[in-house]
C-alpha cells in the first residue's frame, strides 16, 4: 500500500484533508504544511514547501470556496516524480536526482549486451487455448449453463428463454429483458426488475433432470404453462436457444483465443504484475474503498460508489478529494463512469474481475495479490465494518480470494475452469500458465505483520511478538497460501525500520507511527556513497529555530492531547537509524525456510542492506523488489542473488526509463525478464495518458501478445482509450504495454520490440526466481562452474531414461534448464579434451545435453552434442 504516490512537497495542502481526517482538527495544518519564514506570499520556500498564506488559499480551492489564485502553486495533482523514479524514495527537491549509478559504465554496457543475447534465444511455441468451454445443445452438468440462453421444458410446459447469469457455483439469476425470475413471498413466481436472494436459484441434478431451488424457500414447479414454487421440484430439460438479452456486464473487447504452451512444463510467456491489492475493498475497515472486484449480481452492483460519497453527491468524499486533488466527483459508477475509475481516483475499485480478465486475455499470465492493512489508519478512519487488526484483515482477504476464484469459475462453467488460479509453488504456476490461464500468487504487505509492533518506554523498545510467535504465524500464512511478503509498510515495527513517507504526507504518517509505537521515525542526516540510496526526505524548517518549531507542532499535541512536538530533522539526505532487528533476521530466515519470497521494499536503507546481508549469507534467491520501494544500492544485489525486480508501473514514459536503467543491472548468470508492480487499489496512482495529439499514439485495434486483437474497452456507456484516459483501471494494462512499445520505439528504433519482449519474458523470470527459492540450481549453460562432467552427465542421463524421471525430478537433480522448448530441456555439461593432433591438451569443451520428454513430462531420451 502506498499513499505517497500522489505526495510531494509541491502539493502540501492536498494532504491537509487527510491530516484533518486523522487529527479531527484544523490544527492538522501544522502537521502537514510547515511555514517558511521570510518567503513572499504565494512563493515556495527553498525546500519546496508552501507558506501558510498560500496553503490557506490552496485549502479554500479544494473546498470550493472563493480563493486568491495568485497565492496558489500550479495544481499538479499527479506529479510523475513519485511514480516514475527508479526508486520511489527519492523526493522532488531533495537534490539527489543527479546521483551516480552504483555500477560502472562498462558493467552497464556488458549487462545490456547480455540481455540483447537473451532476446535472441528461441521462443517457446505457443498454442491457442479456449477462453471459455464450448457450449453444447444441452448443458452437461449444473455448472455448464453459465452465460448461456436456455429454454426450460418440464411439467407439460416450456418456459423461457432465460439468460443464465451465474451468481456462484451452481447458482443463477434467470434473466429476461424485463428482469429476473423471482419467487414471491406467497410462493408464486414473477419477473422482478432487480435481482435479490429470491431470484438466486440453486441448480441441482444433471442433463434431462435439472431442478431449481430458492434456498430455504421452495423449488421451482411447472403446473401446465405456469411456474410456481413448492416442496416437490419439477425436473427440467434445458435446451440451448437464442433470443436472450445479455445480462449487463463489462465488455472485454479482445478477440482471439488466449495462448498457452505447447507443453505444460515448457518456458512460459506472459506479463507479470508482482504488486497489486485485489482485495483492498476489505482494508482500513472496509469503508474507505468504493466498489469491489466481484458481486453476485455483476458489474451494476460491484461498481458502485461508497454510500457516504453518494449521500453527498460526491462532495463529502474527503479522502478521495485529498488524494485526487479534486474537491468532488460524480458518484455514479456503472454505467456512466464519468469520473471514476481514473488514474488519480485512488479510493475506487480498479481490479473488477472482468478488467482482470481483459488483462489476462491481453497477455498477463502472473499476478501477485498482496493482502494489505494498516491498523492505525483504520482505527482513525471514522467509518468501518471490519476489524482493524492486521492479521484478522489478512485472513479475511485470503478467504475472499478463494471466494472470488470460485465466482470466476462459475462464470467459466465450473470448478477449475476460470482463468484466475491461486497457485502454491512455481511448478504449479508453470502448469497453470501453459494451460493458458493466469497464475495468482498470494502475498502480504502490512504495517504490523503478526502483531509485531513495539512500544518504546523510557527509551527502551518492548517488542509485542516473539520468535516462536513469528514461526507460528509464518506456518499459518504458509498454510493459508501466502508466498510473498514484505516486513514493513508504513510504520517502524519490531522487525525493522521503515523508509518513511516523503513530503507533506510524511508528518501525518510519522504521527501515526508515534501513536503506534511511542516514537517518531529516527531520521538522521546521511550521505550515501552513490548519492541516492537514502530514505525518504522529511520536511525540514531551516528558517525556524528548534524552539519555534516545538511551539508550532506543540499546538497540535496540546489540542489533541496525544502528541508531543514533532521532531526537528536535519537537512537531507535522510536515513532512518532503525535497521533490521534480530526478530527481523529471524523472519527472513523463516521465509527462506518455507520457500516464501522476501520483498525488501519499504525497509529503511539500513534495514534493507542488512536484509540483503542475510539473503546473501543464506544463498537464497527468493527475493524481489516489487514496486520501486528499494534503492539503487540494493537493485544490483537483488539481481546478483538471483532475484527479480518489477518496478512501479506509473506512466509509460517513466517506466521505459526505468527499464533502460535496469538493463544495466542484469546479471548474466540468470534468465532475464521484466515486469511491473501496478500497486492498483493500494492508494497508488496509475499511469497518466500521454494525450491523443502525440505523434505516436496507441492505434486501435492493435495486435497484442500471442496474436490477439485488442480494441478499446467498453463498460456500460463508457469507452476507455489509453491515449486520453491512461490506466484508468486494470483492464487497460495490455494497452499500457502497447504504449510502452510506442514510447520506446520513438526513443530508439527497435526498442519497442525489445521492451515488449522483455515484458513477455517476465512471467518466466519470476518463475525461475521462485524455483531457485526452492533450491533449484541456476542453469549450467549460464553458469559454467555448475556444469557436471560428461561422464557424470551420461550416467545420470541413463538413469533418467531408465526411471522415467519427471521434469520436477530432472530439475531438482540437474538444475534449471537453459532452454525449455516444447518437449525438450537443454543443459550444459563439460568434457576435457586431452588430445589434439596427437598432443595432450587441457582444453575443456562445452557439451550440450538435450533431454527429450514425453507428453506426460517423463524422460524419453537424452542426447549429447559437442
Amino acid at each position: 500500500m502506498v499513499v505517497e504516490a500522489q505526495v510531494e512537497p509541491t502539493q502540501g495542502w492536498q494532504r491537509v484533508g487527510l491530516a484533518a481526517l486523522v487529527a479531527l482538527s484544523v490544527v492538522g495544518v501544522a502537521l502537514t504544511v510547515p511555514t517558511a519564514g521570510g518567503t513572499a506570499p504565494g512563493a515556495r520556500a527553498n525546500d519546496g514547501t508552501m507558506t501558510l498564506a498560500a496553503a490557506a488559499e490552496q485549502r479554500k480551492f479544494e473546498l470550493g470556496v472563493p480563493h486568491d489564485d495568485a497565492l496558489l502553486a500550479p495544481h499538479d495533482h499527479n506529479d510523475p516524480a513519485t511514480k516514475n523514479d527508479v526508486a520511489r524514495g527519492l523526493a522532488v527537491g531533495d537534490d539527489l536526482g543527479a546521483a551516480v549509478d552504483p555500477t560502472s559504465a562498462a558493467e552497464r554496457r556488458a549487462a545490456a549486451s547480455y540481455v540483447d543475447g537473451e532476446r535472441a534465444l528461441p521462443d517457446p511455441r505457443l498454442v491457442p487455448t479456449a477462453a471459455y468451454p464450448a457450449r453444447t445443445p444441452a448443458p452437461a452438468d449444473r455448472f455448464a449453463m453459465a452465460g448461456g440462453c436456455y429454454a426450460l421444458s418440464g411439467g407439460g410446459g416450456t418456459f423461457g428463454p432465460y439468460y443464465f447469469k451465474a451468481t456462484r457455483l451452481g447458482g443463477y439469476l434467470l434473466h429476461t429483458a424485463e428482469g429476473e425470475l423471482t419467487r414471491n413471498g406467497n410462493g408464486s413466481v414473477e419477473i422482478a426488475a432487480k435481482p435479490g436472494p429470491a431470484a438466486d436459484w440453486t441448480v441441482s441434478g444433471g442433463p434431462g433432470a435439472f431442478t431449481f431451488q430458492i434456498d430455504g424457500a421452495g423449488a421451482l414447479v411447472a403446473q401446465g404453462r405456469t411456474l410456481t414454487t413448492g416442496p416437490a421440484a419439477t425436473p427440467f430439460q434445458l435446451r440451448l436457444v437464442g433470443g436472450c438479452p445479455a445480462y449487463p456486464e463489462a465488455d472485454i473487447n479482445v478477440s482471439g483465443e488466449p495462448f498457452g504452451g505447447a507443453a505444460p512444463y515448457q518456458e512460459v510467456r506472459g506479463f507479470v504484475d508482482a504488486h497489486t491489492h485485489g482485495m483492498a475493498f476489505e482494508f482500513l475497515g472496509g469503508k474507505v474503498h468504493c466498489g469491489r472486484p466481484w458481486h453476485e449480481y455483476g458489474a451494476p452492483y460491484a461498481l458502485e460508489d461508497c454510500a457516504d460519497h453518494k449521500l453527498t453527491g460526491g462532495k463529502g468524499a474527503l479522502l478521495e478529494s485529498v488524494l485526487s486533488g479534486k474537491p468532488s466527483h460524480d458518484p455514479v459508477g456503472w454505467p456512466t463512469f464519468k469520473d471514476w475509475p481514473a488514474p488519480e481516483s485512488l479510493t475506487h475499485e480498479g481490479t473488477y474481475y472482468r478488467w482482470l480478465e481483459r488483462a489476462w486475455r491481453g497477455g498477463q499470465r502472473l499476478f501477485v495479490n498482496l493482502l494489505v492493512e494498516n491498523n492505525k489508519l483504520c482505527q482513525l478512519y471514522p467509518l468501518k465494518r471490519n476489524s482493524c487488526d492486521d492479521m484478522t484483515s489478512i485472513r479475511l482477504q485470503a478467504k475472499d480470494m478463494r471466494v472470488m476464484q470460485d465466482y470466476i469459475d462459475a462464470q467459466f462453467g465450473g470448478p477449475g475452469k476460470g482463468f484466475y488460479r491461486i497457485v502454491q509453488d512455481p511448478f504449479e504456476a508453470r502448469r497453470v500458465i501453459n494451460a493458458g490461464k493466469m497464475a495468482v500468487v498470494m502475498g502480504i504487505e502490512t504495517s504490523i505483520p503478526f502483531g509485531c509492533t513495539y512500544k518504546t518506554v523510557l527509551g527502551r523498545d518492548f517488542p509485542a511478538c516473539s520468535a516462536a510467535e513469528i514461526d507460528a504465524n509464518l506456518d499459518e500464512m504458509q498454510a493459508l497460501g501466502v508466498r510473498q511478503m514484505e516486513l514493513v509498510n508504513k510504520f517502524d515495527n519490531a522487525l525493522a525500520g521503515v523508509a518513511g513517507d516523503a513530503g507533506a504526507i510524511g508528518p501525518l504518517v510519522n504521527a501515526a507511527n508515534f501513536l503506534e509505537t511511542g516514537t517518531f521515525w529516527a531520521m538522521e542526516h546521511c550521505e550515501p556513497a552513490d548519492g541516492e540510496s537514502a530514505d525518504n526526505a522529511q520536511i525540514t524548517l531551516p528558517d525556524i529555530s528548534a524552539g519555534q518549531q516545538d511551539a508550532l507542532f506543540g499546538a497540535l499535541g496540546k489540542v489533541l492531547g496525544i502528541l508531543p512536538a514533532l521532531p526537528l530533522y536535519p537537512q537531507p539526505a535522510h536515513c532512518n537509524r532503525r535497521g533490521l532487528t534480530d526478530l527481523g533476521v529471524h523472519t527472513i530466515e523463516g521465509l527462506a525456510k518455507r520457500r516464501m519470497v522476501f520483498d525488501p521494499d519499504h525497509l529503511s536503507v539500513k534495514a534493507r542492506a542488512a536484509s540483503m546481508d542475510v539473503i546473501e549469507d543464506l544463498g537464497y534467491a527468493g527475493v524481489i523488489s516489487s514496486h520501486s520501494w528499494s534503492t539503487p544500492d540494493t537493485y544490483p544485489r537483488i539481481y546478483r542473488s538471483g532475484g527479480f525486480i518489477t518496478p512501479y508501473a506509473g506512466d509509460s514514459t517513466g517506466f521505459v526509463e526505468k527499464w533502460r536503467r535496469h538493463l544495466g543491472w542484469a546479471d548474466s548468470r540468470y534468465y532475464f525478464g521484466f515486469g511491473f508492480g501496478a500497486d492498483i487499489n493500494g492508494l497508488g496512482a496509475q499511469g497518466n495518458p500521454r494525450g491523443a495529439g502525440v505523434p505516436n499514439p496507441v492505434r486501435y485495434p492493435f495486435v497484442g501478445l500471442g496474436g490477439v486483437t485488442v480494441d478499446k474497452q467498453r463498460a456500460g456507456q463508457r469507452v476507455w482509450d489509453i491515449n486520453t484516459d491512461g490506466v484508468a483501471q486494470y483492464g487497460l494494462y495490455p494497452d499500457w504495454v502497447e504504449d510502452l512499445r510506442q514510447v520506446a520505439e520513438a526513443q530508439q528504433r527497435g526498442d519497442g520490440a525489445k521492451i515488449v519482449d522483455d515484458m513477455a519474458r517476465g512471467a518466466e523470470a519470476y518463475l525461475q526466481m521462485w524455483e531457485r527459492a526452492y533450491g533449484v540450481r541456476p542453469d549450467s549453460c549460464r553458469n559454467p562452474g555448475l556444469r557436471m562432467s560428461l561422464a557424470k552427465a551420461k550416467k545420470l542421463g541413463k538413469r533418467m531414461v531408465r526411471k522415467r524421471m519427471t521434469t520436477d525430478r530432472v530439475i531438482a537433480k540437474v538444475g534449471q534448464p537453459y532452454l525449455r522448448l516444447d518437449k525438450r530441456f537443454t543443459f550444459c555439461a563439460q568434457a576435457k579434451k586431452v588430445k589434439k593432433n596427437g598432443k595432450k591438451t587441457k582444453r575443456t569443451v562445452k557439451v550440450t545435453v538435450v533431454v527429450k520428454l514425453r507428453p506426460n513430462g517423463t524422460v524419453k531420451k537424452v542426447r549429447f552434442r559437442r
